[in-house]
């Protein structure tokens, strides 16, 4: 039995998805590549976006993959925490304005 629901060493053969559907699995991992290029944002700072998206989706191999590859670009513990809040805020704030929805159902259904 694993220690964990997710094992680490599974993030090393996510390029096996391939394996099972070569045309999707390719056309994916080229258009991730092409996402991670150099563009109007630097490679720096998508990767800090990913690493907020990793926390707010909650993908521990995203989250591993994105503290790395952060590490490798400089970014500081500072800043990875600053993108994990900032994520973090936007998931709160969207789950706290779908109460409007409940409040107006609440008022319509009790009028």
């Amino acid at each position: 039995m694993a220690d964990s629901y997710y094992d680490p060493a599974d993030l090393r053969k996510f390029g096996n998805i391939t394996e099972w559907s070569e045309e999707l699995g390719t056309k994916f991992f080229d258009y991730y590549g092409k996402v991670f290029e150099e563009g109007a944002l630097s490679a720096r700072e998508k990767s800090l976006i990913a690493l907020a998206v990793a926390h707010v989706v909650k993908c521990p191999y995203c989250i591993d993959a994105y503290t790395k590859d952060g590490l490798q670009r400089g970014i500081t513990k500072e800043e990875m925490m600053e993108a994990v809040h900032a994520g973090a805020a936007i998931e709160s704030g969207a789950t706290l304005v779908h109460g409007v929805m409940m409040m107006n159902k609440y008022n319509k259904l009790s009028m």
